[in-house]
Parts: structure tokens; C-alpha cells; sequence
């Protein structure tokens, strides 16, 4: 058994490292202006909508007026995305008639989907209408993708540009990351989807007859569409309330397999896009293993805790899983949504092993960051790395620098305020709710499983996630508007001051290479691991003692 979850794994990270390489190289050259082989179909559409939006894209910017236009695109999508819930029930594409959704639920799902979190307090097919699923919810699936990988072509810049102020324009960053990745991609996956049995249709629900003779209501709707970018945009955000353990959003274990290769490959994809772009494709290996020394880790010991299953029952844990996927691909894709920002759910996290949990959780306590969001991950696996490169000049007494770039006290406060910023913010409310009525009532468990619940959600929302533990009854105005709270600050304090930092960083000049420390040897990369596994336990490994291991040690402890 071992054995052939070990040959599915290693077989799963070849495949992906073989997607990832070309799709790297190919959003460099998209990103750097040059022609790809989509040029001659996409480049008249870019152009026409220049136009018609009056964008030059030969303008750019520097990182306050590029800052600006991101924070009012996302300040008119969380309005638009509210109003549009609020008036769904005079809408049309409406066929079951379903009511305008509450404020409190509206906002945080407006806040949601525009951070790219798609946190769901609420199930998709009782009530959002076929047109606010998708002219809300895909929409917005597509945009908060294309503007986390904006963000990292920018970040990326800022290393590549010398004494500039200019870091790029948004608008041109934005429009291509849609019409030269995201929507392609989405295209050819949602076929794939349909031609394996997800739905796509406008139908009105159907009803049938169980063997029991009672009624059975079977939701319809434009699943195939939505689930496409949910995936590959690392949304996560289901139409249906099961998300991907529903039959019609991911029917055979051949979608589950692609799925997990879809939220994972743009991520992998982009140090490559990194290492094209500073012309130095060893730097882009080098961010590229970190991540997936990362991963590996946190994989092991999920299956392991699993497989090892309940000594109570003395069996392996398949409980909140669904059959046709087993515990190799239920971890896997667990493992693998908490790494991305995706928030996808093949099986109940709730059900999960303590120690899998804890895993899961750190995945998204520590900003996501193997292999992170669409843009972001890259985005803070670099932050971890300008840490590591100060840690570093520390001990062996010279000026910090990092990929031909000085870092001085301005870019170290803005890169500290990306790391410690989500974890005040799911510590402070996770206290809170651990402490009030307002909080505890919403528990389906005690004890250091309520705990665990809690916590959960908050990690979640801080890390732009959107997965949930599923015994938690979030969709209350107290965790609505906190867990709204949580993922605007988890998104724009990593946004705001990473541009910041491109923008001092672009106005430097590259010191020579004589000078500096390697950065892309096994020395860098064991730092770097070592960054991020210490930084995330001195910050929540207190919280963790008292959730999830405490809730492991009762287990075994009973068991033996």
C-alpha cells in the first residue's frame, strides 16, 4: 500500500514539474511583452479592449499609482458583487426563485470572492441564482486570480529593474493575465470537465424519486464554467455546497487527479516565471525546491497520520471520505489546497486526523506559500526569502541583499508587516471567538476539537484560503463580518506592502555579483525551509499544543 502511494506521488510531482516548466517560460515571455505562439489569436482582442478602455499600454506607473488602481478595481468589485446578491431575487436566471441573500452573508461573501478566498458560509445551490454564480462568483474567480498574478510579475520586476521608478501598469497586467492564461486554461479544462460528467446547464432543478418513495431535489446549473477557474485560479469556491466531493463538480478520480494538478500548476509555474525573468533560471529552481521541500514534508506526515488511522478503532481513517478517492487522493488534495490558496474540498476536513489537521492548518498559517496562491505564493515565498537574506547578513556581518538588490530597514518592515499582520489577525480572533457566546455557540465540538474548528477558520480567512473544517457554523454576523475582516487584511497586507517593496527595490542599482551570497544552491534553500517552519512555529505553535496535538495524544492516549 506504501509502496504505491509513494510511486502515485513521485509520478503526480514529475508530471507537474513537466507542466510547470513550459507554462513558466510561456507567462515570462506573455509578461515581458514577446510573442507566444496565442499571439496571432489574442493579441487583436488585447488591443480592442486597450481601446475601448482607454488603457496605453505603453504607460506605466510607479507602485502608488499602480497600488491605487488595484485597491479601487477591488473596492468596485466587492460593491458591485454585495448589490448583486442583494437584488437576486428580481434578476433573471433565477429558476428556483431563490431569495436575496442576507447583508451580513453578502458582504462577507463579497469580500470573499474578490480576495481570491471564496470562503462559503453558505451552500451555493440553496441559495445563489445561476446569474450571480456567474456573473458574481466566475467573474470574480477570474479577476482575483489575474490580479494576484499581477502582483507577482510586478514583485518580480522590482528585482529585474534597475534605478526606475516604474513597476508596470495594472490594467495591462490584469487584461493579460486573463486572456493569455487564466481564460485558454479555463477553456480547454471546463471541456475536459463536461466531456468527464460535470454539468453545465440552465435547467431548472430536478426532482425525483428515491427507493423510499420521498422526493429528491438534484440541483442543475453552469457547474463546468465555474469549476474551470475555481481550480485553476485557486478560488476554491464550489457551486454546490460539497464542493468537489459532489458527483457533478468532480464526478471520477480522473477530475479529482486533474483538479489537484490544475491549483497547483500555475502556482509551480510561476518561480519558473521568476527565474526567466531575472535571467537566472537556477534562481527560479532554487524558490521552486523550497516550495516543494515544503510540501513534501507536510504531505508525509498527513498520509502517515492517516494511514495510521484511529488506534480506537484500529483502522485506517476513511471517515468524511468519499470512496471513489480513497485516503491517498483525499490527503493529496487536502494537503494540496491548504498549500495553495484554493480552499477546494474533495472530503471533510473535519474528519480528518488531528495531526492532518494541524498540517493543513499550518499550511495556511504560514501565508500559503507552497506553493501559494496564483501570484501570491510566489509573492510570500519571496517575503520568507528576504527574511532569510537579512537573517543571513546578520550572522555573517555584512549589508543584507538578495538576487543583486540591498535591503535596507524599509524593505525588512514592510516584508515583517506581510508576515506578522495575518497572524495577529487570526490569533486575535480566534482568541476572541474561543472566548464569547458569539463565538462558542456556533461549535459542533468541545475541547480541543471546537478549538481546532476555530482556529481553522480563521487560518482560512487570514490565509485566503476558503476551506473549511465543516463543524463550524459560520454563517453568523459575528463570523461573517470577523472572518471579512480577516481575509481583506490576509489579502491586501501581503498586496500592499510587497508592492511597496517592488517599488523601492526597482529604484535600486544591482550590486555586483562578486558580492553576494549564493542564492541558489542547497545552502539558500535550507535556509529558507528553515525560515518558514520556524517563523510559523514560534508564532502558532502555543495555539497548535492545545488544538489539534492535544486532541492526537487524547486519541492515542484512549486508544493504548
Amino acid at each position: 500500500m506504501y509502496n504505491s502511494a509513494l510511486l502515485q506521488v513521485v509520478l503526480f510531482i514529475i508530471i507537474l514539474i513537466i507542466l510547470a516548466l513550459p507554462l513558466g517560460e510561456y507567462m515570462a515571455k506573455v509578461f515581458t511583452g514577446q510573442q507566444v505562439w496565442l499571439s496571432f489569436l489574442i493579441r487583436p482582442v488585447e488591443k480592442f479592449l486597450y481601446r475601448i478602455f482607454g488603457v496605453d499600454e505603453t504607460k506605466e506607473t510607479d507602485w502608488k499609482s499602480y497600488t491605487f488602481s488595484l485597491i479601487v478595481f477591488n473596492a468596485v468589485g466587492i460593491v458591485v458583487l454585495f448589490i448583486l446578491q442583494l437584488i437576486q431575487h428580481i434578476l433573471p436566471l433565477n429558476p428556483q426563485g431563490l431569495s436575496s441573500v442576507r447583508w451580513d452573508t453578502a458582504l462577507n461573501t463579497a469580500v470573499s470572492f474578490v480576495a481570491n478566498t471564496n470562503w462559503q458560509a453558505y451552500g451555493g445551490e440553496s441559495t445563489m441564482s445561476y446569474l450571480t454564480q456567474m456573473l458574481g462568483m466566475t467573474a470574480q474567480n477570474f479577476v482575483s486570480s489575474a490580479v494576484g498574478i499581477a502582483v507577482a510579475v510586478t514583485f518580480i520586476r522590482g528585482f529585474v529593474r534597475k534605478s526606475v521608478k516604474e513597476i508596470g501598469n495594472f490594467w495591462v497586467d490584469l487584461t493579460r493575465s486573463i486572456i493569455y492564461l487564466l481564460l485558454p486554461l479555463s477553456i480547454v479544462f471546463s471541456l475536459f470537465l463536461v466531456s468527464q460528467g460535470v454539468i453545465q446547464n440552465f435547467n431548472p432543478y430536478t426532482k425525483a424519486q428515491t427507493i423510499q418513495g420521498q422526493e429528491q431535489v438534484i440541483a442543475q446549473g453552469p457547474v463546468a464554467s465555474q469549476e474551470a477557474i475555481k481550480i485553476l485560479g485557486t478560488n476554491g469556491g464550489g457551486f454546490f455546497n460539497a464542493n468537489s466531493s459532489h458527483p457533478y463538480e468532480n464526478p471520477k478520480p480522473i477530475t479529482d487527479y486533474f483538479e489537484i494538478l490544475g491549483f497547483l500548476v500555475i502556482s509551480a509555474a510561476l518561480p519558473f516565471t521568476f527565474g526567466a525573468m531575472l535571467n537566472n533560471r537556477k534562481q527560479g529552481w532554487a524558490i521552486f525546491i523550497s516550495m516543494l521541500t515544503l510540501y513534501l514534508i507536510g504531505l508525509s506526515v498527513a498520509l502517515w497520520s492517516e494511514y495510521h488511522g484511529n488506534p480506537i478503532l484500529g483502522l485506517d481513517n476513511m471517515e468524511g471520505k468519499e470512496v471513489r478517492f480513497g485516503i491517498l487522493n483525499s490527503v493529496v488534495f487536502g494537503h494540496s489546497t491548504t498549500s495553495t490558496s484554493c480552499g477546494a474540498v474533495n472530503a471533510m476536513h473535519d474528519s480528518f486526523m488531528p495531526l492532518t489537521a494541524m498540517i493543513l492548518m499550518f499550511n495556511m498559517m504560514i501565508g500559503e506559500v507552497v506553493f501559494g496562491g496564483v501570484g501570491v505564493g510566489l509573492v510570500g515565498m519571496l517575503i520568507y526569502a528576504i527574511l532569510t537574506m537579512f537573517l543571513i547578513g546578520l550572522m555573517i556581518g555584512r549589508t543584507p541583499e538578495i538576487f543583486g538588490k540591498k535591503l535596507e530597514p524599509f524593505e525588512m518592515i514592510m516584508a515583517v508587516l506581510v508576515l506578522i499582520l495575518p497572524s495577529i489577525i487570526q490569533l486575535v480572533f480566534g482568541a476572541l471567538a474561543s472566548s464569547t457566546t458569539l463565538g462558542l455557540s456556533s461549535l459542533n465540538n468541545a475541547g480541543p476539537h471546537g478549538l481546532s474548528e476555530i482556529l481553522y477558520a480563521f487560518a482560512s480567512g487570514a490565509g485566503n484560503n476558503g476551506s473549511a473544517f465543516a463543524g463550524l457554523n459560520a454563517n453568523t454576523p459575528f463570523y461573517n463580518l470577523t472572518l471579512a475582516v480577516a481575509m481583506l487584511v490576509g489579502r491586501f497586507a501581503t498586496i500592499i506592502p510587497s508592492l511597496t517593496i517592488a517599488g523601492s527595490l526597482a529604484q535600486k542599482k544591482s550590486t555586483p555579483e562578486i558580492s553576494r551570497f549564493p542564492t541558489s544552491g542547497p545552502l539558500f534553500i535550507i535556509s529558507i525551509v528553515a525560515v518558514v517552519v520556524v517563523v510559523g512555529a514560534l508564532t502558532f505553535f502555543p495555539v497548535l499544543v492545545i488544538g489539534p496535538i492535544l486532541e492526537h495524544l487524547e486519541i492515542f492516549t484512549y486508544g493504548n
